[in-house]
């Protein structure tokens, strides 16, 4: 963060401006996250208002993604929304079947834009090429493993390649004296998107190409089941407390302060925890059930039609600034984030950063096994309301998987 500083003029964090100077179109950008990455971004915004002599824009902080939605559907429902927000991929197609979203093909440049493709509109959903443009990629993410070096070099272990040596690897790497675990071997939230990603591992698909939303059939049960064989029988994967990202801050803690061997987590968190690990931390890709297999998740850029026409444009300027290549490099090396534009990739390989950042490669070369989503208007409800509650029912109160995803099967295509 020094040198991101240094390379910004050394200027002071969380400075950006509530209000804009005399003269200057505004426009309000509505941002959810807190921490390392909310820093970033407040530079980022600073460094394009410093940069224009007639634009401005004004960072809202509104709290996690939940939050953040939540009190984007009131302002839509009131007809004040800001012009601009991020949003999770999950919830782009029902804001844009919805009709709230601005199509974005014709502002200017827009054609023209080169985004890495397993990150962008074309890729992260199914069809997505054949859909008025209406989101861009921003923080863009896969789940990944997180390794305590100091504790896998000790075991000679390697990271596990697939769900046998990752259950094994779990049991040896778990410590217990009596009845106490003072290490277990793994650590993940109890969350969807892992979910979706053990889904596509055991060969299955949330949403087939029909329609269908099956949550995997055999495959979901079988992803579900992965997880209760390593906390409830083996005791070697530790049950995280909480929802959402309560869930998540605990499993990152828990690897922080060497109560864990081995996570899965976001490539969001990759700077934060190299930062503040007392050990070597080493990232690798997940591993293969039948496959391999992992979902894109983060959020996209999306302009929200009912903002003022002046704020929009001033909108579409910020983000033409933001996927230039400088400040995609940026995004990337200061986060763990995904660079989304093929000339940021290209010339951080070309200097040499990833010879010298490893880490930050594995995410990136993940790609090669990321499947897109489907464009489901409802599969964030599907996500919020049906399944992850049976998902933590599951899991930490030892439910029957088949029967309480057959229940979700049933409750999806009610809504549908």
């Amino acid at each position: 963060m020094t040198l991101f500083l240094a390379s910004l003029g050394g200027l002071a964090l969380g400075c950006v401006p509530r209000s804009a100077p005399a003269g200057r179109n505004t426009a309000s950008l509505w941002f959810t996250y807190g921490g390392k990455n909310r820093e970033v971004l407040e530079e980022l915004v600073e460094r394009f208002n410093r940069s224009s002599a007639r634009d401005f824009v004004s960072a809202v902080f509104q709290g996690d993604y939940f939050e953040g939605l939540a009190k984007l559907r009131t302002a839509l429902a009131a007809r004040v929304p800001p012009a601009l927000s991020h949003v999770v991929g999950e919830v782009v197609p029902y804001l844009s079947d919805a009709g709230v979203l601005e199509p974005l093909d014709d502002y200017p440049g827009a054609r023209e834009l080169r985004f890495v493709k397993k990150l962008d509109q074309r890729g992260t959903w199914i069809d997505g090429a054949e859909r008025p443009l209406v989101a861009l990629p921003f923080n863009r993410s896969t789940p990944i493993a997180y390794l305590n070096g100091d504790v896998f070099r000790a075991a000679g272990r390697a990271a596990p390649r697939s769900w046998e040596e990752l259950r094994e690897t779990a049991r040896a790497l778990t410590l217990r004296s009596g009845g106490e675990t003072s290490r277990f071997g793994f650590a993940c939230p109890v969350d969807w998107w892992f979910w979706v990603a053990l889904v596509g591992q055991a060969g299955g698909r949330v949403v087939e190409p029909n329609g269908a939303i099956t949550l995997g059939s055999d495959a979901g049960v079988r992803a579900l089941e992965f997880w209760q064989d390593l906390v409830l029988r083996d005791g070697s994967m530790k049950p995280p407390p909480g929802r959402d990202y309560n869930a998540w801050q605990e499993v990152n803690q828990s690897f922080l302060a060497g109560r864990t061997a081995m996570i899965w987590s976001s490539t969001a968190f990759l700077k934060y925890l190299e930062e503040n690990a007392p050990f070597p931390v080493i990232a690798a890709p997940l591993p293969a059930g039948v496959r391999f297999s992992v979902p894109t998740g983060g959020t996209h850029w999306v302009m929200l039609k009912a903002a003022p026409r002046a704020e929009k444009e001033v909108a579409w300027r910020f983000l033409t600034f933001m996927q230039a290549t400088q400040q995609a490099m940026d995004w990337a090396r200061f986060t763990g984030y995904l660079p989304v534009t093929e000339a940021a990739v290209s010339r951080l390989a070309a200097q040499g950063y990833y010879r010298k950042h490893p880490n930050d490669r594995v995410a990136l070369d993940q790609l090669s096994v990321a499947e897109p989503w489907p464009w489901s208007r409802q599969l964030f409800r599907v996500q919020r309301e049906i399944v992850q509650p049976r998902l933590e029912e599951a899991v930490l109160a030892r439910g029957n998987a088949a029967a309480l995803l057959r229940e979700a099967r049933a409750a999806a295509a009610r809504m549908r």
